[in-house]
């Protein structure tokens, strides 16, 4: 299948990780190995469609910039320690490429104002281009009109959002229908510019770029991330990964509200052909506590206290559409609706239907969300104001009540509620936070009630989360089934790292659930979660499998693995949701769970090896795998 419909042949579906991530911090762009941005929502992350190829190559919009030269090859890398991104053209005729970059928006106000910059130079030879530009609003089903205001500026107006296009010399853009193209010529040490500004519907054009507005916001973007990441403190083995990942978050956070998304995108598969295709682009109260956690142990505090802000806000206005205090799950303005609705004129990423926006999960009861608030909340003494503590010690009153519940469980399974021992564990680290909150800050709390629930749902978990038949804790009580949701057990305080318990969990998991290192989630066939198809492992497991490893002494494997699951990243060192059967990343991307495992997992790693380094030979015992 080629492009839309009168534009050039372009590849249809490009793996899914063959993208880089540009960003903004209110919305994000993905730009493939072929120079094409085939996915890009404004004004906001969870905003409709702008470009959306990658879920319909036909009908989603697109504007590539494309070598005429087919022979050659492309490669992408970023700026070092930046959010930057170059695709290089190289061939017979000479090498080329395009930086794509959108300059970080720092006011605490959203605007519908986004503008994405992509500079083309020639370095060596010479080499002609193509440009097209065929936005398709609102998930393709609006449509728009164009408006050219010279050779250079070409304004396409829909009912939902206008896109302004502007070029600098010699690109000269020519309409063809609704559509632009333009071919145009560089040789070595000329360099051109394509500037893409979204607006809201009506709002007036831009100014014509520049070269000296645009190398200051080049600048402005270099300087933003890399003066950013210097407040990282680590300084482990893996700097460059981590330091990606951490750049990745941040892109994947809403700044006017700091609350982190799952993902940049929607819809993309987990099995391709299948129906596990979600929306991803909303703020899980379960992620982005995680998320925020791995970025206040990396020392980025300012995220951290902006996320519990935004999560405070949460806990106090209550309203969800689940008609819990919480819900999974929320946009990044707070807003608790999330309706489901199913695109049936797109035929999904290589015809995987059917495509969704919005998330039915959010009404989903999941109780494990309540200890990941607890959890984030414990971080800081965020909760020393009377108001803030008040709200919080009235949700663990109200989970002193309501924890012993059937839920969907973390993996958002729509096959019926059980009582999932990984809620039960985190409903656990509730009660635990709360408790030491409440007596490191003296603060007025029901603490006999809370205790004994605390202590009621271990040994719960002890007793029924725990098969004597499989030497190992299971997925919930009425299954043998394994679950990989629960190699956060030792890093929850639950239990050690070196209990027998876990130890025998560990060893039971290292036969079911991984393969080759790679850990799936659980085994769907066996535990039928409602859905056809298969999915592939789960990279956010396969990174808590690493961390585990390290936490009970088993460096080598741990370091194995880990080294491991690294070369599945892409080019770039972006990471989805899954590696499939064929080594290839399957489901929403880049993936925000994925990321902040792996920071967790190089911590853990760092700090177990360096333990190990410093005793004394002798007793260099828990390096043993």
């Amino acid at each position: 299948m080629g492009g839309l419909e009168g534009g050039a042949l372009v590849n249809a579906y490009p793996p899914i990780d063959e993208h880089g991530i540009v960003g903004d911090l209110q919305t994000a762009a993905l730009v493939s190995a072929a120079g094409t941005i085939d996915w890009w929502c404004a004004p906001r992350f969870d905003s409709p469609s702008v470009f959306a190829s990658l879920l319909d190559s036909e009908k989603g919009g697109y504007c590539s910039i494309a070598v005429d030269t087919a022979a050659g090859t492309v490669r992408q890398l970023y700026l070092p320690d930046t959010a930057i991104l170059l695709t290089r053209f190289s061939g017979p005729d000479g090498v080329g490429e395009v930086a794509d970059f959108m300059e970080p928006i720092l006011d605490t106000e959203p605007t519908d104002r986004h503008r994405l910059v992509r500079v083309v130079r020639v370095v060596r030879g010479s080499l002609t281009f193509s440009l097209e530009c065929r936005p398709r609003f609102d998930y393709g089903r609006a449509t728009h009109t164009l408006d050219r205001a010279d050779d250079r500026t070409a304004v396409f107006r829909s009912p939902t959002a206008d896109l302004h296009l502007q070029t600098t010399d010699p690109i000269v853009l020519h309409p063809d229908g609704a559509d632009v193209t333009a071919r145009f010529t560089l040789s070595a040490g000329e360099r051109a510019a394509v500037v893409l500004t979204t607006t809201s519907a009506g709002g007036p054009v831009s100014a014509a770029p520049t070269w000296e507005g645009i190398a200051e916001e080049l600048d402005r973007c270099r300087h933003f991330w890399q003066t950013w990441l210097r407040s990282s403190t680590y300084r482990g083995r893996w700097r460059d990964e981590v330091n990606r990942s951490a750049i990745t978050l941040k892109l994947l956070t809403y700044a006017p509200t700091g609350a982190p998304i799952a993902a940049a995108t929607m819809g993309l598969p987990e099995q391709i052909g299948g129906e596990r295709n979600w929306d991803y682009r909303y703020t899980w109260i379960r992620d982005a506590s995680l998320s925020v956690r791995a970025l206040m142990d990396l020392g980025f505090t300012a995220e951290a206290y902006a996320f519990r802000r935004w999560l405070r806000e949460r806990v106090e206005a209550g309203g969800t559409v689940s008609g819990e205090p919480l819900q999974i799950m929320y946009r990044v303005d707070g807003d608790p609706r999330l309706d489901e609705v199913i695109l049936t004129h797109l035929e999904g990423y290589q015809g995987s239907a059917p495509v969704r926006v919005g998330n039915g999960a959010a009404d989903q009861i999941q109780l494990d969300i309540y200890g990941e608030v607890a959890d984030a909340l414990a971080q800081a003494t965020d909760l020393a104001a009377i108001t803030g503590w008040r709200t919080f010690a009235g949700l663990i009153d109200w989970l002193a009540g309501n924890w012993d519940r059937l839920d969907e469980g973390i993996w958002e399974t729509r096959g019926g509620r059980q009582e999932f021992t990984y809620s039960r564990l985190m409903t656990w680290v509730a009660f635990d936070r709360a408790i030491k909150l409440a007596t490191e800050q003296a603060r007025p709390a029901d603490l006999a009630r809370w205790t004994t629930e605390r202590d009621a749902v271990f040994r719960q978990i002890v007793e029924r989360g725990w098969s004597e038949q499989r030497q190992a804790f299971v997925q919930h009580y009425a299954t043998e089934v394994l679950d990989a949701s629960l190699l956060l057990m030792p890093r929850m305080g639950f239990l050690s790292p070196t209990d027998p318990m876990w130890l025998s969990t560990l060893d039971a998991m290292d036969q079911e659930l991984v393969s080759d290192s790679l850990v799936y989630r659980y085994d769907p066939e066996a535990s039928p979660d409602g859905l056809r198809g298969t999915e592939g492992t789960f990279n956010l497991c396969s990174f808590l499998y690493v961390e585990a490893l390290a936490r009970t002494g088993r460096l080598q494997q741990a370091r194995y693995a880990f080294d491991k699951m690294l070369t599945y990243a892409n080019y770039v060192g972006l990471f989805a949701e899954e590696i499939g059967p064929s080594g290839e990343q399957l489901g929403n991307f880049p993936q925000a769970f994925t990321h902040l495992a792996l920071i967790t997992a190089a911590l853990a790693l760092d700090e177990e090896l360096d333990r190990a380094e410093a005793e004394p030979p002798s007793t260099t015992t828990r390096s043993r795998g």
